[in-house]
């Protein structure tokens, strides 16, 4: 008991604190043993295509359409794509009113990925950017993700996703201290090899690269840019490259969206298997299961292992030792969750608790989602989730 106890504390600590501690110290030594590597500087400007899938958008279209055509880039070498398959609003006759954006519209609602399959074949680019509808871009987010395509090993780019929290945040608050942890570790994984997946707010791949996805995929852009690493290419995080949105309307919408893509992880953990084992690229497969699979199949049952192990070990020989103190650390940890829960049903703002709140809701929603992919037959057509 005392072994399988310590191991699934091990396990919980490294995957959400030791992976981060070890990819810095890991980048420390490579510093040292092949010197510190710079960003290329802006100024690669291959051919390019942005596409945005929107359904039913007519609230923030006009605004994706404005910022999409404020972003810096060379006129001639840009092409944009918005795709509005099975939209009933205003969303394409908002689109048609721009005659430099090419419009694509279907009355069918077959889902984002047959959408996305639908405008890959109108292009004909060297890249490919994959933006959502209710997404800003900063305007030198091309350019910057672009100049990195002048390295060949270069296959894909994730940009960066910002959650913007307003004052009156409630537990949504630690929807935006989660991202900028991610940030820091999606950073820490391409300067060690590849960003593990792109988030579909903002990602570029080469055309040439793309492979369709099965039409039943939930996590599309995960997959799309993971074909890509398996194939031998690298996937670079650009940071500066940011798309900003708003943060969920609340963690009900927060956890309707989070259980969705962790049935998605364990779809994908299936469709990736051969990552499992670290023979073939054993640096990806190192990043890919200390920073998916353990979040997504094995850490939210270890939290509940440790939990039940240690109120056992701490009947049987006391509390004072340090299985005591495990406890009451623990406790301490899931009370500040709760009274996370409860300051928001109440509205109050209290921000300390919102991020134990915010992260036991995630491990939540990974077992909902391992249960809802098991149990419940997948749509690919996604119930969006409202936003403030």
């Amino acid at each position: 008991m005392h072994i399988i106890f310590w191991i699934s504390v091990f396990i919980v600590f490294y995957t959400y604190i030791g992976y981060g501690l070890l990819l810095y110290l890991l980048l420390k030594v490579k510093a040292i043993i092949k010197g510190k590597k710079n960003s290329p500087e802006p100024g690669y400007t291959p051919s390019l295509t942005l596409i945005v899938a929107a359904y039913n958008e007519a609230y923030c279209i006009e605004e994706k359409i404005l910022n999409t055509l404020a972003l810096n880039y060379p006129a001639d070498k840009i092409t944009y794509i918005f795709i509005t398959d099975g939209s009933t609003d205003e969303t394409p006759s908002i689109v048609a009113k721009y005659p430099q954006i090419k419009g694509m519209h279907q009355p069918g609602r077959s889902g984002k990925i047959a959408a996305v399959h639908r405008a890959m074949e109108q292009v004909s680019s060297e890249v490919v950017v994959f933006t959502d509808a209710n997404t800003m871009l900063n305007k030198e987010a091309l350019m910057l993700m672009c100049r990195h395509y002048i390295d060949p090993t270069v296959g894909a780019i994730a940009g960066e996703k910002r959650v913007q929290i307003d004052d009156t945040a409630d537990a949504t608050a630690g929807e935006g201290f989660y991202w900028k942890y991610e940030s820091k570790l999606k950073k820490w994984d391409s300067e060690l090899y590849s960003v593990v997946g792109a988030a579909g707010e903002l990602f570029s791949i080469r055309t040439h690269l793309y492979t369709p996805v099965e039409p039943d995929t939930i996590l599309d852009d995960f997959m799309i840019s993971m074909h890509i690493a398996l194939k031998g290419y690298r996937i670079v995080y650009e940071p500066d490259a940011y798309a900003s949105e708003l943060a969920s309307a609340n963690t009900g919408e927060e956890l309707k969206r989070k259980i969705r893509i962790a049935a998605g992880g364990v779809q994908s953990t299936i469709r990736l298997k051969s990552l499992l084992l670290p023979f073939k690229q054993p640096v990806l497969s190192f990043e890919y299961i200390s920073h998916r699979i353990l979040r997504w199949m094995v850490t939210p049952y270890m939290m509940v292992l440790a939990f039940v192990l240690n109120c056992l070990l701490v009947y049987s020989y006391g509390w004072i030792n340090i299985y005591g103190l495990m406890l009451g650390s623990q406790l301490f940890f899931y009370m500040a969750a709760l009274l996370g829960w409860i300051l928001e049903q109440r509205q109050l703002k209290v921000k300390v608790f919102f991020v134990p709140y915010y992260f036991c809701l995630m491990n939540y929603a990974v077992v909902a989602g391992l249960l809802r992919y098991c149990f419940t037959e997948q749509s690919v057509l996604w119930e969006k989730a409202k936003r403030k």
